[in-house]
């Protein structure tokens, strides 16, 4: 049975091998399609984070002697496709697309967060302690960027969203307003 456990966690570790780089991917999309500031700083942030949990994941592999040859994870690819899709829909920048991009990224974090505890916990049954190290500290970075995602929402760009709205709800009641579809935003 330890030789099966030893297997999943190989295959597990290749998985987050490729999601780790299809979720760099696609932040590097968000990225060019964000504005809110605080959310430009904190994709680039995670961007730089990614790229070394990637080399992370590659040491963990070096550790076990598995190579990541071409496995996809199939559940990454579509949340990312999902993500891409809901960014698609919504072409103007500003405040709604942002909120579109944090909550496809989030929804990333959130998968990365229970991957990555899974493959700890197989690690640990394991006694590989240098994988656990490896992986637990991208564990943790996962952890703290689903907060700041959900710190930046809170506290920039849900406030704009909103006041957008209240403002077009006064023009609206003024006879001076336009359709939010044709509204720019900057």
């Amino acid at each position: 049975m330890k030789s099966e456990v030893r297997e999943l966690l190989t295959e597990e570790l290749k998985d987050a091998f490729s999601a780790e780089k299809q979720a760099l991917r696609c932040m590097q999309r968000a990225l060019r399609k964000a504005s809110a500031e605080a959310l430009r700083q904190g994709i680039q942030m995670h961007i730089d984070q990614t790229q070394v949990q990637i080399e992370r994941v590659e040491e963990a592999m070096e550790k076990m002697n598995v190579r990541p040859g071409r496995k996809v994870c199939e559940a990454m690819r579509g949340l990312v496709e999902e993500a891409q899709h809901e960014i698609e829909e919504h072409e103007e920048k500003g405040p709604i697309l942002d909120l579109v991009i944090v909550a496809g990224m989030q929804r990333i974090e959130h998968y990365e967060i229970a991957a990555y505890g899974t493959d700890i916990a197989l690690a640990k049954a394991l006694g590989e302690k240098d994988v656990v190290k490896l992986l637990s500290e991208t564990l943790e970075e996962e952890k703290q960027t689903d907060l700041k995602l959900t710190e930046v929402t809170q506290k920039a760009i849900m406030p704009e969203a909103l006041a957008d709205e209240e403002e077009e709800d006064e023009a609206d009641e003024r006879g001076g307003g336009r359709s939010s579809k044709r509204r720019k935003t900057a």
